[in-house]
């Protein structure tokens, strides 16, 4: 036991709201950091809005000083529904934040795996999410120059020297890829193979319409479920998940952004993009109250963001390799050249080093590597062989 330090759980709202005051004190001269709304860390917790709980549990701790001023904080967590589909039983911890002294990280990553042995678990990946990949997943080791994206971490650069020196393995690599909207930009072979598409009259491209958005919503499920339920850890997706998440992107929906191909009247590919909505979040100081949800109409109206996030690509199985996928971008910039287009920027988020593939479509229409998260494993027997998450064709 250390003498200099603590650990209590968080089980009270004065520990909640420490929890969540903690990364803002810590990173307050930290010019790129934007502070996440309040809600959306909350929720993560809160067994009657995140779904996970109804297969899992988490909990939170907080560290302590000798002088009872909180040093560090993270959370673990078991999702039984994919807790067991790796070569040894796997638990996750996350939501990890500390001061610059390897003691003290030591302590919570023992915490961690020690809640998580208890509960039969041989491994810990973090620090990861207790829901889906898509937010708070990865530890950030390069891309500290540019701000983070909505729901993405930031963190301190010395964290990856704690959870390396602590034994964790790199399991993948998570990059966010970067271009700007008006550069030319596709490869000759892509954009010759997506102009010989737009020439097929089977093909076409358009754009999600609010009107219709139940029609797109459904559209998006059918292709999401083929191309993408194929990959490790990856769920199918129910029509109530699909519609929870439309819904949750109606503030910031814009039209133009969110594009589907077709083949005929069957619905073949998607390429769904929104404005970084953390570019109108860093000005609202973690809240989403009445006052502030004023300010975010306004920044939204008369400031919009300039930064576009790529959320999600994917051409069902049969038209992959066909030139698909350029012929969505290339219709992207039918709106995008155009001289009124708001958005300058354009960062694809979340592309794993296990799905080359992807890493390669990146590649094709200009996209370079801005930001790279980790996500690491710990295997609790030292002596097991550590495998790096397997790659997906």
């Amino acid at each position: 036991m250390s003498n200099k330090y603590k650990i209590v759980e968080v089980d009270s709202p004065k520990r909640e709201r420490e929890f969540i005051m903690l990364p803002v004190r810590l990173y307050k001269n930290e010019k790129n950091f934007i502070r996440p709304l309040d809600q959306d860390i909350e929720e993560v917790f809160d067994p009657n809005k995140n779904k996970f709980f109804r297969n899992g549990e988490a909990i939170r701790w907080l560290l302590l000083d000798d002088q009872d001023r909180t040093a560090g904080r993270v959370a673990a967590f078991i999702d039984r529904k994919t807790a067991f589909k790796n070569d040894q039983p796997t638990g996750g911890m996350g939501f990890f934040e500390c001061i610059q002294d390897q003691e003290a990280a030591f302590m919570l990553f023992d915490q961690c795996k020690k809640w998580l042995e208890d509960r039969d678990m041989e491994a810990m990946d973090g620090p990861i999410n207790f829901g889906d990949r898509d937010r708070w997943w990865g530890l950030l080791v390069d891309g500290f120059d540019y701000e983070p994206n909505y729901c993405m971490p930031y963190n301190f650069a010395y964290y990856q020297n704690f959870f390396e020196a602590y034994g964790f393995k790199n399991f993948f690599n998570q990059y966010t890829y970067y271009r700007e909207i008006k550069k030319e930009g596709l490869q000759p072979v892509i954009e010759e193979k997506a102009e010989r598409i737009r020439r097929n009259p089977k093909y076409r491209f358009e754009h999600l319409d609010r009107k219709n958005l139940i029609k797109y919503t459904e559209d998006f499920r059918d292709i999401y479920n083929r191309a993408w339920s194929k990959y490790a850890g990856v769920k199918k997706i129910t029509r109530a998940h699909a519609m929870a998440l439309m819904k949750s992107l109606k503030p910031i929906l814009d039209e133009k952004l969110m594009l589907f191909a077709y083949y005929g009247d069957d619905p073949i590919a998607f390429f769904l993009m929104v404005p970084d909505a953390n570019q109108i979040i860093k000005h609202l100081n973690g809240r989403m109250h009445l006052l502030a949800k004023l300010k975010f109409l306004y920044y939204k109206k008369f400031q919009p963001p300039k930064k576009v996030l790529g959320l999600i690509f994917g051409v069902v199985p049969e038209h992959q390799g066909k030139g698909v996928e350029g012929g969505l971008v290339m219709a992207f910039g039918d709106v995008a050249l155009t001289g009124n287009f708001p958005y300058k920027h354009l960062e694809l988020n979340w592309i794993g080093d296990f799905n080359p593939t992807m890493m390669k479509v990146a590649e094709q229409i200009g996209a370079t590597i801005l930001k790279t998260h980790v996500t690491y494993r710990y295997l609790f027997d030292r002596n097991k062989p550590f495998k790096r998450e397997k790659k997906v064709s």
